[in-house]
């Protein structure tokens, strides 16, 4: 049955906590190889050998679960990443006493993301949902003993909790609407005909969590908070489970959604906005994870852009290729701030020190920057596609995602030349094998997605996701390679200068040159929405708070403590 598949590993992370007192070899074993049987399972799935059941709970709360559409590829997906993601986490976090713990939520997060992926109602994916979210909340404050962690986690929690709530807004929405939580119950003849008010606001909710999720405007800088969390758990955060999580959801729902008129420009609005300010915090900073969680919220942005245009084919496709280089260059960053004790990117330069891990991570840094004929160059031109051609393109959008594009190649290369260019220290510790075989595995991942470009390889593609991909043309693609072409000669251009780390911008604390340096700074912190956030949200909710509490004490409470007295 296909409960299997979100089941087996739930299981399998309550087995490892009961072997928490084996030896780590034994435990990453266990978690590896049930992750395995997972990704076996889910590629029956695929193949359509395994059926669900819809266990009812009542006339219209029947929680199920189908393998269809876009579900199929990601059911094969979360566990094929999760693999070498917790393959590392074995062995890198090997002599640490809560590597049972970190394991055990590792597996959990890949089953409650099965769950999320195969959802074929509303009740299922709430279920999911919030499974999903707990277990980010825990991987963030795994460190736990050091008091941010925990304020950390708590601040990522809060923030997509936020949005969480317009998915029980559109659940309740469906409901009412069609007398059903079921997805079908949107697309068939009595859901958008009949719905009225009630499909805008599903389609509303759905959009705000599913940018919430995905760490989209204005809910991005919580990805900053999530990096209190060790590397595999970002790198499984940010590549096939948490983040992943909106913009699969888009896909799915995207046919039924596309019956409201302001939902496909909203959201492709709502992508380019994200896409092209993700990609300048992330061009800016010095963090080595930073950069690469601000380019997760732009590459996310350009999934929101296909779905908007009415292509979630293209979105699809690029989810699968990010999940891969993302993944890769999380792990790379690990390893990078083992080698160099720090995550400054001014302060690594490990080429020389670690050739093979540079090698690896060469090949993530290509499929960001979308040089073909790497599979993330491919999905990226369907995304441009979808913009310029779709259903919904315009030719503002696609110069939006030209702009993007060369963005992404610019702190793709820059990321790669301050991490793992030459100029730095000739030795420094080395990977174990474990942790090398888990980035080969990623950057083998990668590769493979370079078969995209051969003919026929689109349309087998298409029919993968269920979902038709808009037709692309070579001027599109030739306009695409020269901005990502100009965007790389900047980048070695600055490097040779040694002016890559600052963007020939100060970086001094104090400097001749205040304002320049204020400008960097404020774009490093996501162009000030943090602070926004705490005047304009937090600062206000806490008042309010604390007035509600000052009038139940003087007010409510006051015939309590007169009867009393």
């Amino acid at each position: 049955m296909l409960w299997l598949l979100p089941l087996l590993p739930l299981g399998a992370s309550a087995l490892v906590l009961l072997l928490r007192r084996r030896g780590p070899a034994l435990l990453g074993a266990v978690a590896v190889a049930a992750l395995v049987a997972v990704l076996g399972a889910a590629i029956l799935a695929a193949a359509g050998a395994w059926v669900a059941a819809w266990p009812g709970w009542g006339p219209r709360l029947a929680p199920g679960i189908a393998a269809v559409g876009a579900g199929r590829v990601m059911a094969a997906l979360v566990p094929a990443i999760a693999v070498p993601v917790v393959l590392y986490a074995a062995s890198a976090l090997r002599d640490d006493a809560g590597l049972p713990r970190l394991l055990a939520l590792l597996v959990a997060f890949t089953g409650a993301m099965e769950l999320l992926v195969l959802a074929a109602d509303f009740l299922t994916l709430l279920v999911a949902w919030e499974l999903v979210g707990a277990c980010s909340w825990a991987l963030v404050g795994y460190a736990w003993r050091d008091a941010a962690r925990p304020r950390a986690a708590q601040a990522a929690f809060l923030t997509t909790r936020a949005g969480d709530l317009g998915l029980y807004l559109a659940a309740a929405a469906a409901l009412a609407a069609t007398g059903s939580l079921r997805f079908d119950a949107l697309a068939s003849g009595t859901g958008p005909s009949a719905a009225g008010p009630f499909f805008s606001v599903i389609a509303a909710g759905v959009l705000v969590a599913a940018a919430a999720k995905s760490a989209q405007l204005p809910f991005s800088p919580w990805l900053f908070a999530a990096m209190a969390g060790p590397t595999p758990a970002s790198a499984l955060l940010h590549s096939a489970t948490m983040v992943a999580a909106g913009a699969y959801v888009l896909v799915r729902l995207a046919p039924a959604l596309g019956a409201v008129a302001w939902f496909g420009p909203a959201t492709a609005a709502l992508g380019l906005a994200t896409a092209l300010a993700g990609g300048v915090v992330a061009t800016v900073q010095r963090d080595f994870k930073r950069a690469l969680a601000a380019s997760t919220s732009a590459q996310y942005g350009l999934m929101f852009v296909a779905v908007g245009a009415g292509v979630p084919g293209a979105a699809a496709a690029h989810l699968v290729a990010h999940a891969g280089f993302k993944a890769l260059l999380f792990l790379a960053a690990g390893v990078a701030q083992h080698a160099a004790g720090t995550l400054d990117l001014g302060r690594m330069r490990l080429g020389l020190a670690l050739p093979r891990v540079a090698g690896l991570a060469l090949v993530g840094a290509l499929a960001l920057a979308a040089v073909p004929p790497l599979g993330g160059a491919y999905t990226k031109e369907q995304v441009l596609a979808a913009a310029a051609n779709g259903p919904a393109g315009d030719p503002w959008l696609a110069a939006g995602v030209l702009a993007a594009g060369a963005l992404s190649a610019l702190y793709g290369g820059r990321l790669y030349l301050l991490a793992f260019g030459r100029g730095g220290p000739a030795e420094a510790p080395p990977p174990s094998r474990a942790e090398v075989a888990a980035l080969g595995l990623l950057a083998a991942f990668s590769a493979a997605l370079s078969v995209l470009w051969l003919p026929g390889a689109g349309a087998a593609l298409a029919r993968a996701a269920g979902a038709p991909l808009a037709p692309a043309t070579t001027g599109e693609l030739a306009l695409s390679l020269a901005s990502i072409a100009v965007a790389l000669a900047i980048c070695w251009a600055l490097w040779r200068r040694g002016a890559l780390l600052t963007l020939g911008l100060p970086d001094a604390p104090r400097t001749e040159a205040p304002r320049a340096n204020s400008l960097r700074t404020l774009a490093s912190d996501w162009l000030g929405l943090p602070a926004l956030a705490r005047r304009a949200v937090a600062a206000p909710g806490l008042a309010v708070a604390r007035a509600l509490a000052a009038f139940d004490d003087r007010a409510v409470d006051a015939g309590l403590r007169a009867a009393v007295r």
